[in-house]
């Protein structure tokens, strides 16, 4: 599994790094800036993506160029990435981004502000036990 997470905010990357080292997890973890360069990871040759459902997607939904709801609608259109599993990690708490959200089937939606105080490590460990668990199919 690989984490790809798709945010510009650097305080948030590198709480990212320092939450999947703590939890010890040490699988890979790309990031994008925005949607687009998210797109142009997920279309490249990186050995990380050669399979969708390896894939877990961090997407904050306010970044420039393309925004978190504009990618989904990009990616739920793409029959190569329309199964992505993504959770969304953003410090908006709008009704309106979170049925739009969930409207585009994300796994989840994560308010950034609620993983304050180690409440980031936590949310990782869920997600690596998620991972563990959970049958995917092998495309």
């Amino acid at each position: 599994m690989s984490f790809l997470l798709v945010d510009d905010d650097e305080v948030d990357i590198i709480s990212m790094q320092r939450a999947l080292k703590k939890q010890k997890i040490a699988n890979p973890l790309l990031v994008a800036r925005d949607g687009i360069e998210a797109l142009e990871i997920l279309h490249g040759t990186h050995e990380v993506f050669r399979r969708p459902h390896s894939v877990i997607v961090l997407l904050d939904l306010n970044m420039p160029r393309m925004n978190g709801h504009e990618f989904l609608n990009a990616i739920r259109g793409d029959a190569t990435l329309s199964q992505l599993v993504v959770f969304v990690l953003t410090s908006s708490r709008h009704e309106r981004d979170i049925h739009q959200a969930y409207e585009q089937n994300v796994a989840g939606y994560i308010v950034k502000e609620d993983l304050n105080n180690g409440g980031l490590s936590h949310a990782l460990g869920l997600l690596d036990k998620y991972w563990r668990v959970v049958e995917l199919p092998d495309i």
